[in-house]
């Protein structure tokens, strides 16, 4: 495998899209590609949280990787597959199925119903999926709040660069800014693209250079915004726009995040349909009520390119 090249600025974390009946509807992918690419977004994370990778069978899995790499070639659009699972071997199923359709990476969730209790075991999971996706690669997706696994990451790296030869690095969904600091000066020069929409300001000032979202689908500017305003050393106008960031985030949350966010990108023109279960969806009135919230923030004006 070729070194990897780091993922750098935004990475929107997709939605997949279901129709009325929550069964796939791969015929939106097109339109969600082409949205991407608009708001120069170049990369999409596929099948993860916000992809809602949990409430999909591994049949559903392997069709919707399949799509968006289809999708995607000929465009400048990469592909990063999530193919974590609690059942390893689905996972490393997925992984296989990601790198014959050309993912540019892959990435994995530690188990979490049969929890990793130490970053040994971690580490031989990680290496069991990535083993069958040689050539592409791997990103550990840290994200605690979710899975209930909460290992050292430094140590995941040290022992992960001598067993897990694709390595790539961490896609990091985890408040642990001294952990992350710590994980950035491990030898390997491994990329830590950053998880957490809400205070990407506070990463890009410990150096990252890329971050993996799941408001890039529907908020792009913003972050383009704060990036381009924090290279320029504008720190008032990068902290303006994270502040966006945050109330952003805020009103969605208070509506259900999943659901609320699938609402705003209809709004968009991008309709992604519902969300399934345990996820709730907003009823009409809500709708309507979200729509109104974001207004109010100035949200459609934010957006603007």
């Amino acid at each position: 495998m070729k070194t990897p090249s780091k993922l750098t600025g935004l990475v929107a974390a997709a939605h997949t899209p279901f129709k009325r009946d929550y069964s796939l509807n791969l015929a939106a992918v097109e339109k969600q590609a082409a949205h991407f690419l608009k708001n120069k977004v170049t990369v999409a994370f596929i099948g993860g949280s916000t992809g809602e990778s949990h409430s999909l069978a591994a049949e559903e899995r392997r069709q919707l990787a399949q799509r968006w790499l289809e999708v995607a070639r000929g465009t400048e659009l990469r592909v990063i597959v999530h193919v974590g699972s609690n059942s390893l071997t689905d996972a490393a199923a997925l992984a296989a199925h990601a790198q014959k359709q050309g993912a540019a990476a892959i990435a994995a969730l530690a188990p979490s119903y049969f929890k990793p209790k130490s970053v040994a075991d971690l580490v031989s999971c990680c290496a069991t999926i990535a083993a069958s996706a040689p050539k592409t690669p791997f990103y550990f997706y840290d994200i605690p709040v979710l899975t209930g696994v909460n290992l050292s990451m430094p140590d995941f790296l040290a022992q992960g660069r001598k067993k897990i030869p694709n390595l790539a690095g961490i896609k990091w969904t985890n408040a642990d800014l001294y952990s992350y600091q710590l994980c950035r000066h491990v030898p390997g020069n491994f990329d830590l693209p950053w998880g957490n929409d809400e205070y990407l300001l506070a990463a890009l000032a410990l150096g990252a250079v890329g971050a993996v979202g799941s408001t890039y689908c529907f908020a792009a500017p913003v972050y383009h915004r704060l990036m381009a305003a924090f290279a320029a050393g504008d720190l008032a106008t990068a902290r303006q726009e994270q502040y966006r960031s945050c109330l952003l985030v805020q009103t969605l949350a208070g509506f259900g995040y999943m659901g609320a966010a699938k609402a705003t990108m209809k709004m968009l023109g991008v309709d992604v349909g519902p969300a399934r279960l345990p996820n709730a969806n907003l009823a009409s009135g809500q709708v309507k009520e979200l729509r109104a919230k974001l207004k109010a923030l100035g949200f459609f004006d934010w957006i603007k390119m």
